[in-house]
């Protein structure tokens, strides 16, 4: 396990700050936190070699760009055979509707959130490559019907 640094309130709230506008300038950083603008960015820059900031991103609205269907998918394996498990992650991660993916306790191994334009085109998701997956037994579709709460970020 990496070592944890100490996290002041004032990292927090920079954190804080990054997380809801990552475009924030350091001017702006430093005003709203209290801070003179050099040591606000000494701090982003031990925070971003600290690991606590591990990078900057864009939160996209997925139905704009066409991404109208939404599952999350619990898989269950045959086995757990270290090199097909590998396999099986690798494959996954190449596929770009696999949004997110959890190793989990419980009756699925893996849960899954799975984002494409429709339900045919997520059919075709799931016969041609999830059933296709050696160490795939079964899956479990639960359809998103609507977002309730999303976080960016997290909460410090």
């Amino acid at each position: 396990m990496e070592n944890q640094i100490s996290i002041s309130e004032r990292d927090r709230r920079i954190v804080s700050l990054l997380q809801a506008d990552s475009r924030i300038s350091n001017a702006d950083l430093a005003e709203r936190t209290g801070m003179s603008t050099s040591a606000c960015w000494r701090r982003v820059k031990a925070l971003e070699e600290a690991g606590v900031i591990a990078r900057y991103g864009v939160v996209v609205d997925q139905e704009r760009l066409g991404l109208r269907f939404q599952a999350i998918v619990e898989v269950q394996l045959i086995r757990h055979d270290p090199n097909e498990v590998s396999q099986f992650i690798r494959a996954l991660e190449a596929r770009h509707e696999v949004q997110e993916c959890w190793a989990t306790t419980g009756d699925a191994d893996y849960h899954m959130r799975v984002v494409c334009e429709d339900i045919a085109t997520y059919n075709r998701f799931l016969e041609e490559f999830l059933f296709r997956q050696s160490a795939v037994r079964a899956a479990q579709t639960n359809v998103v019907l609507k977002s309730v709460k999303r976080a960016s970020g997290l909460t410090i």
